[in-house]
Order: structure tokens, then C-alpha cells, then sequence
């Protein structure tokens, strides 16, 4: 490591410090825009996949995860399956044949075959759409309709992609508790794909947490950028130094879903050097990496993942001493992202430990 790196590493806690005094002053503008109570909790996310791969990507989540189609429907230039499971915000796996405003961001070396294909959208409700959009509007926020998208059941808009993360902060006002996704135009079919009777599902449950990789020099913007966007702050971040990787987590509450962004300490420099979280993004670009899943029973589940034909990146890591055990898929060909199983024993009050952090950073040097 060079006599840079060093420097910038010993700096770390500083650039820290700095993180927090900003995170501060974002929700404190945040509350003084009239923003506060204008965002809820995760609604859903939008995963966009090749037209080929859509099909075989939901029936993949259907046969790894706890989640059920909840329906199916057509639009002119889309098909989309919701996915679902009580408690937990939903999947909307998606494909699509008009422009992609996504585009730009999956042109990186290992991406650039799927071009449609990224978790893209993480869709958060709000009580008052017309008064949060006209907030951030005057804030510079751009988003890519001029004004929310008005079905029957519900309004919508969404942000342009972020440039530091490639992903865009959706907001949705549902206007009963009649709730489905599809728009009033669409077209809606009986759900046409099976779900697995696998007994070892019903223990995977809610979404727990997403992971962003984003690049060293973007981490405080990206962090920044989501807070101004949702109701929620800043929590901590965990450094790898061995794996010149830094673990952020942004929560609204601790047992909501939680916002993870992983970057590297110092920017990229050479695969040799600067880490399996750098390496990633110059192969992959910034995006979503893994989607974690709550999960019981964690030994006997991911055995039989296995037996059904999952594979891993690495075994089970922690242990109901250290408070939590995790373990990564190898990711999907179909949609790029990898799936985590996570499971917290008893009264357990962080959100991860240092040591799982590091071997599963080490972990995504396979992929």
C-alpha cells in the first residue's frame, strides 16, 4: 500500500466526523424545507431485467425467497410482476422496450451485456405527493416526470438516477387500501408463474436491507443525497481498512428496512490495491449489490438453498454469540444482484459486526 493510501486511511475517522456535522445539517435543512412527515417507510423496489430474463428472474426470488406473486400486468412498452410477503415492502420486477433512463449507468465492463438490467428505483410512500414534490422542486431535485403519474389507486413520481449511485428515490401516494401497482391503462393477467412448495421458505421473510457500492469519493454526497430525499439519517459506518472498504447505514428506525451504502476508503487505483468493494464498481458500476432477507431457522435454510441449487460465496458467517449470522449468494444472471440471508438472535441491538463485515467484503472479490 502506498505512502498515499496511508495518509488517507490514518484520515478516515476525520472524514467521519465531517460525515456526521453534514448529516446534520441536512436533516436539520430538511425539517426547516417542510419536509418532515412527508416520508414513510420502503414501499417496494423496482427491479428492471432483460425481456428475456424477466420470467426466469421472479421465478428465481419466488424459489429463493419467502416472496409470492401478487399479480401480473402489461402496459404498452412493460410487463411486471409484484412479489410479495407480509410486513415487508414489495418487488416489482419489471421489464421494458422504450428508452431506458437508466442506461448510462450500466455500461461498465461486467454490465454492459445486460443494459437494461439493475435494481433502479427504491419507492418510499408518502401522505402529501403534490406537497413533496412542490418542496423539492423548489430544493433543485429533478425528477423524470414534470408531476406525479396519477392511477386509480395511486400517484407516483420518481427521481432522475442518482449520479452517484445510479439509482433513483421513488415516492407513492396510495388513495385507499385498495392497493395494486398496476397503472389504470395496464393490462392485468392472473399471476402465470408457480411458486415452489419449499417448506424452508416460509422462514425467509421481510427485506431488510439494500447495499449500494459507490465510489470513494462519492460516499459522503450519496449518503448526503438519500437523506435529503427520505425521513432518514445517518447511523454509522464500519471501515475494512484490510479491505480498503468503508459499510455505511442510513435507518429510519432500527427495526425498519435500512439504506447500506459501501464504498471504498480511497479511491480506485488498481485492482492489486484498492479492494473488492473499488474492483466491483470499475466491473459492475455503482449499483445495488445485494438485497437482504430476514431470515429464520439460518443452518437448516441455507442447507437447503443449497440442495435446491443456490450457490454461495462464501459459508455462513458470525455466530449466535457474536449476535447475527449472514451469508451471500453468488449473484444473479439474470438481474446482477446478490442475495444476502441474514438472522439476529434474541436481544442483539447492532445492526452488523465488524467481523462479518470484513469476510463478507472479501466474499464479493469472487464475483
Amino acid at each position: 500500500m502506498t505512502t498515499a493510501q496511508d495518509s488517507a486511511l490514518d484520515s478516515a475517522s476525520e472524514q467521519e466526523n465531517i460525515l456526521l456535522e453534514s448529516a446534520a445539517t441536512a436533516l436539520d435543512e430538511r425539517r426547516d424545507a417542510g419536509l418532515e412527515g412527508l416520508v414513510g417507510g420502503l414501499d417496494s423496489v423496482i427491479i428492471a431485467t432483460e425481456t428475456a430474463h424477466l420470467v426466469p428472474a421472479a421465478y428465481e426470488l419466488l424459489r429463493y425467497t419467502g416472496l409470492a406473486c401478487m399479480e401480473a400486468f402489461f402496459e404498452a412498452d412493460s410487463q411486471s410482476y409484484v412479489l410479495s410477503v407480509p410486513g415487508s415492502a414489495s418487488l416489482i420486477v419489471r421489464s421494458r422496450e422504450n428508452s431506458n433512463p437508466f442506461a448510462g449507468m450500466n455500461k461498465a465492463r461486467l454490465a454492459k451485456s445486460l443494459p437494461n438490467t439493475r435494481l433502479e428505483t427504491f419507492v418510499f410512500s408518502t401522505p402529501g405527493i403534490k406537497e413533496y414534490v412542490a418542496i423539492q422542486k423548489k430544493r433543485g431535485i429533478q425528477f423524470l416526470t414534470p408531476e406525479p403519474i396519477v392511477s386509480d389507486y395511486f400517484s407516483f413520481i420518481q427521481t432522475a438516477p442518482s449520479p452517484y449511485t445510479g439509482n433513483s428515490i421513488g415516492f407513492i401516494e396510495w388513495q385507499d387500501e385498495m392497493r395494486t401497482y398496476a397503472p389504470t391503462e395496464a393490462k392485468t393477467i392472473s399471476p402465470d408463474i408457480t411458486k415452489p412448495a419449499y417448506k424452508h421458505l416460509k422462514n425467509i421473510s421481510k427485506l431488510d436491507h439494500a447495499a449500494t457500492r459507490v465510489k470513494a469519493q462519492d460516499r459522503t454526497a450519496a449518503i448526503l443525497e438519500f437523506l435529503s430525499l427520505t425521513n432518514y439519517h445517518y447511523d454509522f459506518g464500519v471501515h475494512v481498512k484490510s479491505q480498503n472498504s468503508i459499510t455505511s447505514v442510513a435507518r429510519r428506525n432500527k427495526d425498519d428496512f435500512a439504506m447500506v451504502f459501501t464504498s471504498g476508503i480511497t479511491p480506485y487505483t488498481s485492482d492489486d490495491v484498492s479492494g473488492p468493494t473499488e474492483k466491483f464498481i470499475r466491473n459492475y458500476g455503482t449499483r445495488v449489490h445485494h438485497m437482504a432477507f430476514q431470515t429464520g431457522k439460518i443452518e437448516e435454510t441455507v442447507a437447503m438453498l443449497k440442495k435446491e441449487g443456490m450457490k454461495f460465496l462464501l459459508e455462513l458467517v458470525g455466530s449466535e454469540a457474536d449476535g447475527l449470522k449472514q451469508i451471500f449468494s453468488e449473484p444473479s444472471e439474470h438481474t446482477l444482484i446478490v442475495n444476502e440471508y441474514i438472522h439476529r438472535y434474541g436481544n442483539f441491538d447492532g445492526f452488523f459486526t465488524p467481523s462479518n463485515v470484513e469476510k463478507l467484503t472479501e466474499a464479493t472479490a469472487k464475483q
